[in-house]
């Protein structure tokens, strides 16, 4: 796991639970449309997986 994730914020923050509004925090994406790079880890991939539903995610 080398490298780094690009990560897309695509559905609003609203109405989702407390947790994964507190997981989308600590990957820095605040507002929808909003990209950050991340460095590819456990456990920024374990935070991914858990609101993959809100996100687009590419390796770069």
């Amino acid at each position: 796991m080398a490298g780094k994730l690009r990560l897309t914020l695509k559905k609003s923050r609203i109405g989702k639970l407390p947790r994964h509004r507190q997981i989308l925090d600590g990957l820095g994406l605040k507002r929808r449309q909003q990209v950050v790079e991340r460095e590819d880890t456990p456990a920024i991939r374990g935070m991914v997986e858990k609101v993959r539903y809100l996100l687009d995610v590419e390796q770069i």
